[in-house]
């Protein structure tokens, strides 16, 4: 399984929650097992997103530094 992103959801200069419900209505564009990943730089995104995937039991991979926020990278469960 590979961590690079197949689809990446950009929401930098959102602020939260749009960026989790940005992710929420894309995730099954990837296949299960896949990542997707979501670039913001909304400070909540750094507890939401991770509290997101526990909640909707999809696996938070990591957090990525960017020269204008974070890329999130969940992989898809189900």
């Amino acid at each position: 399984m590979s961590d690079q992103p197949l689809v990446t959801v950009e929401a930098i200069g959102r602020k939260c929650p749009i960026p989790i419900i940005m992710l929420a209505g894309r995730i099954r564009e990837v296949p299960i097992g896949s990542v997707i990943a979501v670039t913001a730089d909304d400070p909540a995104a750094r507890t939401d997103i991770p509290s997101w995937c526990r909640l909707k039991m999809q696996q938070f991979v990591g957090e990525v530094p960017l020269t204008q926020g974070h890329a999130f990278h969940i992989r898809r469960m189900y």
